[in-house]
């Protein structure tokens, strides 16, 4: 049985299956070339993390930010070309999943599906949030007020007042909410009623939502460059440059207030900004010459992504204090509001483009998700209606719907601070396979028009490069071992978890405590295992003499995950052993591979 849970396929068959001369009826549809994938690429990542997330990254790392989006985007540039190199090889639907079947086997291609539905479904639905927070806002500067309890989750209200926030919203819809049955009738209508409009355009054909998404983009980039520029410009006419030292709680003036610590305490929210790169390869049999313009898209995408994210992030802890980014929703707003810098034409401007990003991005997740259970239908993982295809419209139709149920059924009892958690690891763990994998594939000779990794032996470099780092680390932070294998907390962590709490109230203080050891303990347990797996890897290179460019992304991706709380790898470990339990009812005796 073991055997048969790692059983690969082959890439010519995988090339067969997938239609690839999609222009026959039960193909799908090759209408996009470079520009409208790079589009698509960019539609994807600019957009909740740039409008909403953004602002509790901030928060956490201060301007020290920029340092967690740059190794970010180091990690996903690696990434990309893994991506890139499977795209050409194996040019269908299906993204990582494809590429693990080919590389791990069926057991890996199971669980990275399953994992990838966190990512386009579950993350669609925290998109949902946002673009209805933004909505709301534009309603309410032209002067049109939807009741508090249309405008946000039951979960949402439910904890603001348990939690005794101060979120004026939330406590009203909670108290104001109409009662059926001894409960609250509170739902975000905005999410839910723009999942439908998405759903049924995705339905609709990917040439209509290919020109949607094009507009959409050019709308948004043309507002952001104007948020740069504007607010650039009055961070340095204003005098505002020392925000970019700020003073931390000892009153030290630092660029990480918050020590590295309180940066990678953002990598759910940075990450998050960046998952939509990969959702570009989801639409390789809907690529006109997908060997080609798939690495070119999400290669340009993901460069021109970075560059906006720094530029952003500089401007926003340039024109406000971090400090004052706790709770705000959104950021790019947020620092134009009288009591910042007090441009009111801006706000209202990004509340407009704010609406325009998140309908973008939710076209491209609700775009691939699809396309995922139609290629894990066709290895008979998944009921054989997840393939079909619409006689007219070509898309798969069945799919869709079902995606649209997926992402709209959870808006009525989740919240935002779960979806991001829940879905910026599954997208980690799917980019530590996908670089994974391309280590396991056999090597080919280059053919002219398609893309090809380049190949740098790591036999020595990357060994190298892991022990250069352990040494800086020890000559440098001498503490930084000592620190790893030390479970409890020290005097200045203990002091600041209770910092600014009521002294009265001793349950709240001992929460506090626990949940600052339970971090560290969770943060030093994944950073040991991130060594331990670097060394066995660089074992590896050494008798193998593995391509050093995957092996730069599996080790980034793999020191990403370190920043994920233990609150993530609990939800996380519960959804991989419901799809494994999934997967051994039916996708194990129904796969085609079965016979």
């Amino acid at each position: 049985m073991s055997n048969s849970l790692f059983r690969t396929k082959k890439i010519d068959s995988i090339i067969a299956e997938g239609s690839d001369g999609a222009h026959g009826d039960g193909g799908l549809k090759r209408v996009l070339n470079v520009r409208d994938l790079t589009f698509f690429g960019i539609a994807a990542i600019l957009g909740a993390g740039s409008f909403s997330s953004l602002g509790g990254a901030v928060f956490h790392g201060g301007p020290g930010v920029v340092i967690l989006f740059i190794i970010t985007a180091i990690a996903c540039a690696f990434t990309a070309f893994c991506y890139s190199e499977f795209a050409s090889r194996i040019p269908v639907a299906g993204s990582a999943y494809t590429y693990a079947y080919a590389s791990f086997g069926e057991l890996f291609a199971w669980i990275i599906g399953w994992a990838l539905i966190m990512e386009y479904s579950i993350g669609n639905i925290y998109v949902a949030y946002s673009w209805s927070d933004y909505f709301t806002s534009f309603l309410n500067k032209v002067g049109v007020h939807l009741p508090d309890y249309l405008c946000t989750s039951y979960m949402e209200a439910k904890n603001a007042v348990a939690g005794g926030s101060t979120s004026a919203e939330d406590i009203s819809a909670w108290k104001n909410a109409p009662m059926i049955g001894g409960i609250q009738m509170i739902l975000d209508l905005p999410a839910l009623l723009i999942n439908i409009l998405i759903t049924a355009l995705v339905y609709r054909g990917i040439k209509e939502s290919r020109n949607f998404s094009n507009v959409m983009v050019m709308l948004k980039m043309i507002v952001v460059a104007l948020v740069i520029l504007v607010g650039g410009y009055l961070v340095f006419s204003n005098g505002l440059t020392p925000n970019w030292q700020p003073a931390n709680d000892a009153g030290v003036h630092s660029f990480m207030p918050n020590g590295f610590g309180g940066v990678m305490a953002a990598v759910s929210g940075v990450f998050f900004a960046y998952i939509g790169f990969d959702a570009v390869s989801v639409l390789a049999e809907e690529s006109k010459n997908p060997q080609r313009d798939l690495p070119r898209g999400m290669i340009l995408s993901l460069v021109i992504c970075t560059i906006v994210y720094i530029l952003l992030t500089l401007v926003l802890t340039g024109a406000v204090d971090y400090k004052n980014f706790d709770g705000v929703g959104d950021p790019l707003a947020f620092i134009f509001e009288k009591q910042n810098l007090n441009v009111g034409w801006m706000q209202f401007f990004v509340a407009i483009a704010a609406v325009v990003a998140m309908t973008s991005v939710l076209l491209v997740f609700q775009m691939g998700q699809p396309r995922i259970w139609m290629t894990m239908s066709r290895d008979g993982l998944l009921p054989p209606v997840f393939q079909k295809i619409h006689s007219t419209f070509k898309t798969p139709s069945f799919s869709t719907i079902i995606t649209g149920l997926v992402v709209g059924v959870p808006i009525l009892f989740t919240d935002k601070t779960f979806v991001l958690d829940f879905t910026s690891i599954a997208t980690l763990f799917a980019f530590v396979l996908v670089c994974g994998g391309v280590l396991l594939i056999p090597s080919r000779e280059k053919e002219a028009g398609k893309f090809h990794i380049p190949y740098i032996n790591g036999q020595f470099i990357f060994p190298m490069l892991i022990i250069a780092a352990l040494v800086i680390l020890y000559v440098y932070n001498n503490h930084y071992f000592n620190e790893l294998f030390s479970f409890q907390l020290t005097d200045a962590e203990a002091k600041n978890a209770i910092a600014g709490l009521d002294a009265s109230k001793p349950d709240i203080i001992q929460a506090n405590l626990d949940a600052a050891l339970l971090a560290r303990q969770t943060l030093n347990f994944s950073t040991i295992v991130f060594w331990v797996v670097c060394v066995i890897i660089s074992a590896f290179a050494v008798i193998k003499k593995y391509s050093l460019i995957p092996l730069l992304g599996l080790s980034t991706c793999l020191y990403l995950l370190t920043g994920m709380t233990a609150r993530n790898w609990a939800w996380f470990s519960s959804w991989l052993a419901l799809g494994l339990i999934i997967y051994f009812l039916y996708g194990y005796r129904k796969s085609r591979l079965a016979s």
